[in-house]
C-alpha cells in the first residue's frame, strides 16, 4: 500500500468518530465504513483557507480526522487506507486524476483514490473505495463496467481512455466535476507532495479560491462554498451572519467552531465574504479538484 504507519494510529477512536464497531473484514463491514466516513468526515480547505500546507502522511492525517476533523482527498483516502489495513483490509491507493468542467481528463495526481480486493464474500471482485470525493460516492461501486444509482446521483464506471488498465468514473451531470480516471498502478503518499504544495498555495487553486465543505448521505449531498449552503437536491441559501455561517459548519458538516482561535475564525469568515462577493461579481463559484 506504500508508506502508512498504522501501527501507530488509534483506531478504536478513529472507529468512534465513525460511530461504527470494529468488525473483521467483509462487504457489508465495508460498505458501513464507507458509508458512515462520507457522512461524518467532511471534505473541506479550512486548512489551505487559513494558509497552511498540511501533512500527507496519513498518520497524521488520521489523529486529525479521529479528533473531528476532515480535509481533501490526500486526507480523507489516506487516513481512510490505514484504517481499513488496520482492520485487515486489501486496500490499494492509486495515482488518480480529478477531471473538471471544461478540464481535460489525465492522471494529474489532483486525487488519490482507493481499491479493496479479497473480499471474503466476493474474492475476486475489486472495488471502488473513495472518501474523498466530496459529492460522490456513498458506498464503494464494484470494479465492473455499468451505472450505478445512489441516492439523486447516477454514476458511470468504465475502462480509463487514457490510462491502460486504469478506470474511469463518470460523474452524474448534477455533480461539481466530470470525472475520475485512475491508474492500476499502486500509489505511495510522496507521489502526491508537488501537486500538494501546489492545490494548497497557487492562487489559480480552487481550494485558495474558495472556501469549501461538503458532506455526502444516502439522500444527496450538502455543500458551502464560500458563504452559499447548498441541498443537492434542493436550494441555496446565503448565509449572511457569521453566526448563521458557523451554526451551518458546526451542525451540517460537523466541523466544531472551538478547533479555531478567534483569530481564525475571524479569518476564515473574511475569506469567505471576499470569496462570495467575487463569485458573484464573475458569476462563477469554482469547487476545488482533489
Amino acid at each position: 500500500m506504500g508508506n502508512s504507519s498504522s501501527e501507530h494510529v488509534d483506531v478504536p477512536a478513529y472507529l468512534a468518530r465513525l460511530g461504527v464497531e470494529h468488525e473483521p473484514p467483509s462487504l457489508g463491514a465495508l460498505f458501513r465504513l464507507h458509508t458512515a466516513h462520507v457522512e461524518r468526515v467532511p471534505y473541506e480547505d479550512l486548512e489551505v483557507q487559513l494558509g497552511r500546507v498540511t501533512s500527507l502522511d496519513p498518520a497524521v492525517s488520521f489523529d486529525r480526522i479521529a479528533a473531528g476533523r476532515g480535509g481533501y482527498c490526500y486526507h480523507l483516502n489516506g487516513a481512510f487506507s490505514v484504517l481499513l489495513k488496520a482492520l485487515g483490509y486489501q486496500v490499494t491507493r492509486h495515482p488518480g486524476g480529478v477531471q473538471g468542467h471544461g478540464e481535460t481528463a489525465g492522471i494529474h495526481l489532483n486525487h488519490l483514490p482507493l481499491t479493496v480486493t479479497g473480499l471474503p464474500e466476493a474474492p475476486d471482485v475489486g472495488w471502488l473505495v473513495d472518501v474523498g470525493l466530496g459529492d460522490g460516492i456513498h458506498e464503494p461501486l464494484p470494479l465492473r463496467e455499468g451505472e450505478y444509482k445512489q441516492g439523486p446521483l447516477v454514476f458511470r464506471l468504465r475502462a480509463s481512455e487514457i490510462t491502460p488498465g486504469g478506470w474511469r468514473f463518470d460523474h452524474d451531470p448534477q455533480g461539481s466535476f466530470d470525472g475520475m480516471d485512475f491508474a492500476p498502478e499502486t500509489a505511495v503518499m510522496s507521489d502526491f507532495t508537488e501537486k500538494h504544495v501546489e492545490l494548497s498555495t497557487a492562487e489559480t487553486s480552487g481550494f485558495v479560491r474558495t472556501l469549501v465543505l461538503q458532506r455526502r448521505d444516502a439522500d444527496g449531498v450538502d455543500s458551502l462554498r464560500a458563504l452559499t449552503l447548498s441541498r443537492l437536491p434542493g436550494v441555496k441559501t446565503v448565509l449572511e451572519s457569521p453566526a448563521d455561517w458557523w451554526t451551518a459548519i458546526e451542525d451540517v458538516f460537523g466541523v466544531p467552531r472551538g478547533e479555531f482561535t478567534g483569530d481564525e475564525q475571524d479569518t476564515l469568515w473574511r475569506q469567505a465574504v471576499s470569496q462570495h462577493e467575487s463569485h458573484v461579481a464573475e458569476g462563477s463559484e469554482v469547487l476545488p479538484s482533489a
